[in-house]
This record gives C-alpha cells, structure tokens and sequence, in this order.
C-alpha cells in the first residue's frame, strides 16, 4: 500500500497498512476494520478512518508528538463548556510496528471540512462560531498550556516572525505588491501588543478544522494548538473561513477592537506568506490559492487605511 505524501525533511512512513499492525499490536478489540486515510489530514499529524466510528492520528515527525496527551488532559474539561463536538480522545498508543511515536485513538465526528459556498446560512454559520470562540475563551485557564517560544506559536506577538516574514516577501517579490504588503505587516506589527489575561483559543480555526453537517457546523477538531493566549489567535477564521458579509458577521458577533483585528490579520498574512515557499514544492496544493487569499486580506487592511 502506498505511503502518504510527505510534508517535511524529518517526516517518517506511514501509510494504512502501518495502522493496522498497530491496531492489531496495541488494541486488539479495535483489529480488523477497513482503515482510510483522510484526505484532509493537515500538516502536523495524519489520520485514518478506522471502520465506522473511529479515527486514529499518527504524528507526522518527532516534533509534532504530544497531541494525544494533551487532548487525554484537556479535552474532557473543555467539552462540556462548548456548544459544537470536540475531539474525544479513547486511547494513547506507544510506538510499535516500526512506527516511533505515541498516537491517538479518537471517536469518529461526523461531518465534511468546512466550505462556505456549501452552507445555506453562512451569516449564522459565522455567529455561531463566534458564540464557539466566545465559549471557549471563558474557560478557566489554570494550568492551561502556554505558547512555546517560537515564532510560529499561535497567540504570541507578530515581531519574532519578521525575519521570517520579510525573507519569504523577498523571494516572492515578483509575486506581490511588496509596498503593500509590507504597510499591511508593519501596521499589524504597530498594533498593541495584548497585555490582557490569557484566553483559551484553538488556534487553528481553519477550513479542516471545522466540520459541517446537514448544513450547519458539526465539529471543531485539532486541538493540537489550543493554549491560554491572546484571543487574536481565533480570529484567523474571519479570513479562512468567511468572506465579504458572513466575514462582518463574525467580526460583529466577536465584537473585538482594531488592535486585536489587526493582530490577527498580520498572523494569518504571514501564516500565507511563510507557507507559499515551504509548501510550493512539497505539497502545491496547500498554496495554489495563496495569492488571491493574500489579495482579500490586502483588501481588507486597505478599507481601513
């Protein structure tokens, strides 16, 4: 059986039949279903439908392990405080099978990534998420996670990832506006730093992330970057998410200041603009549409200025 396509330099194998001699190894009453890699998997872990009510998630390198036990911790105090599914965690299992790194076994959520051309409301799609954000940053926060040092840390300042941001601008040059491109990023950069108490965000509120059903959103999955930090973190899906009034919809419904509306734009400007050379040869895919994205967020900070 064919391997999935891999993302990263230090990523290791795995394909279907790998999470089968681990079902069979590790948890013998779960052995013997079909197992279907997702198509949607995203760029840290990979997961597989295992026969009709389960998903197990493989990390795809040795950095991106630990999401299993932390949703092991977090997920059973979230969930009851959130009004749409969230991961439900069922077992951790131990490297085996040749495979190096610990993995989850999850309930299967129903539902298909998230489309806005395939919602019937997508005003009320956008507030209801909105009222999910507004859910989630009231939990209490004691012994949260925290944001690791690192520039690509979700809910921490814009400033560690300027390098990053102007060396990608730089080899995409002819691509871009690079003037405006750099007055958008440098007024995200100019915006207040967030000095208020830490909130729970999810961090990656993007299209694979949030699940629909029966027309209406059914799941938020991937807690992976969930951690008490700046609310700015959750508001990367008025971009990845919404457009043009169901993208006032969510402004509206999160009822957030400009600092913070700036904030979050410069982090999903850099998100795009980072990615576009990682991604171009390794999985094009990812960004084919990156630069008429980065246009609608060009214009949106144009409106404002």
């Amino acid at each position: 059986m064919s391997e999935v396509a891999k993302l990263h330099d230090d990523e290791v194998d795995i394909d279907a039949s790998l999470v089968a001699r681990l079902l069979a190894e590790q948890f013998p009453q779960w052995a013997g279903a079909p197992v279907q890699v997702v198509a949607s998997s995203g760029t840290d872990n990979v997961t597989f439908r295992v026969g009709a009510d389960l998903a197990v998630r493989l990390p795809r390198t040795e950095s991106a392990q630990g999401q299993v036990e932390k949703d092991l911790t977090w997920m059973p105090r979230l969930s009851p405080h959130l009004p749409l599914a969230v991961p439900e965690p069922l077992a951790l299992g131990v490297p085996g099978a040749g495979y190096p790194f610990s993995r989850g076994v999850y309930r299967w959520l129903e539902g298909e990534p998230f489309q806005l051309d395939q919602l019937p409301d997508p005003m009320s799609a956008a507030r209801e998420l909105a009222e999910f954000v507004h859910c989630l940053q009231t939990v209490d926060t004691t012994g949260a996670p925290v944001p690791p040092d690192d520039p690509f840390s979700r809910g921490t300042p814009l400033a560690p990832r300027d390098t990053l941001f102007r060396e990608a601008l730089e080899e995409l040059r002819d691509e871009f506006d690079t003037g405006l491109v750099l007055s958008a990023w440098e007024a995200s950069l100019a915006a207040d730093t967030y000095d208020g108490p830490p909130r729970w965000i999810h961090g990656d509120l993007m299209p694979g992330n949030v699940l629909v059903a029966d027309g209406k959103l059914s799941a938020v999955i991937d807690f992976g970057t969930a951690r008490a930090a700046d609310p700015a973190g959750d508001l990367f899906a008025a971009w990845y998410l919404f457009e043009g009034d169901s993208q006032q919809a969510f402004r509206d419904a999160m009822d957030v200041d400009d600092d913070t509306w700036a904030r979050a734009r410069g982090w999903v400007l850099s998100l795009v603009m980072i990615a576009i050379p990682y991604y171009r040869t390794r999985d094009p895919a990812r960004v084919r549409d990156a630069q008429p994205f980065i246009a609608e967020i060009l214009a949106d900070f144009a409106a404002e200025h």
